[in-house]
């Protein structure tokens, strides 16, 4: 995994988690790799990893089964998109304004941009 420089190292991980759970790589009520398992496969140290899944537990993404391991919560898709959004409505968002504003974009020239985006994805 290559990580930014500008984000902590466990939360970039705790996202590509959240990536994998949107994915549906794991499933709701399904156990995820181990802690150990996982600070393989992302080459990190597994007190990082760790420190992730307590991330994602006290954002009740993920549980724990005591001696069993870490499993997906129920509901943890639409929570992952709700806290996604909120984030990006709270933080990216007043930043991008900020920038288009220095720039001299206009919102209608934003807006036929995305409508060109949106019309590509389909």
């Amino acid at each position: 995994m290559n990580f930014k420089e500008n984000k902590a190292i466990y939360l970039q991980i705790a996202d590509r988690i959240c990536d994998e759970i949107l994915l549906e790589r794991y499933k709701e009520e399904e156990r995820i790799p181990s802690v150990r398992e996982y600070a393989a496969v992302v080459e990190v140290n597994a007190n990082t990893v760790m420190r992730s899944y307590d991330f994602l537990q006290a954002q009740e993404v993920i549980y724990n089964k005591r001696g069993i391991g870490y499993f997906v919560s129920t509901g943890a898709r639409e929570l992952i998109h709700s806290l996604r959004k909120k984030y990006f409505l709270n933080e990216e968002l007043d930043y991008f304004f900020k920038r288009m504003y220095t720039l001299g974009f206009s919102a209608e020239e934003v807006t036929k941009m995305y409508r060109e985006f949106i019309r590509k994805q389909k």
